[in-house]
């Protein structure tokens, strides 16, 4: 299973760094939702990897600008992968959401949340991308698998 979230993170860091770029090409159309929904993207798998590791958080709603989110997207990317190469995926993780209420969920379905989370938003920031005329990036796993 850990090979499976290995492949999961590098498809979405992959193409979260091809987006990055794409929407730095067009930066002043960009609708205003746009750039805080990749930074909104960005600051969950932050806040998730922290989580686990018990490092100081991201506001969820922060903004960043579109240079340091391929920084930060790298980051995430990399931490990811040192929490898959270090922990156990059954391991419980005991967290407070934003709304400071007490949960518990295993790394696996954390990661399985945050890859679900960035696919939801890609969608949204892709829409974004063909309202204004851009024909964005091709983000199909299956495409990603081709190539």
């Amino acid at each position: 299973m850990k090979t499976f979230f290995k492949e999961i993170i590098s498809y979405h860091h992959q193409i979260n760094q091809k987006l990055i770029i794409q929407l730095a090409a067009h930066e002043h159309e960009l609708t205003d939702r746009t750039i805080p929904l990749l930074s909104h993207t960005i600051n969950a798998q932050q806040i998730w990897n922290a989580r686990i590791t018990g490092k100081e958080q991201l506001g969820v709603h922060e903004v960043h600008a579109l240079k340091n989110c391929i920084t930060l997207d790298q980051e995430n990317y990399q931490e990811a992968l040192r929490i898959l190469n270090a922990r156990d995926l059954k391991e419980k993780i005991s967290y407070q959401n934003s709304k400071g209420i007490e949960f518990t969920n295993t790394i696996q379905e954390i990661f399985y949340h945050v890859a679900n989370h960035f696919s939801h938003h890609k969608g949204q920031i892709i829409s974004d991308l063909r309202q204004l005329g851009v024909t964005p990036i091709l983000t199909d796993y299956i495409y990603y698998k081709r190539q």
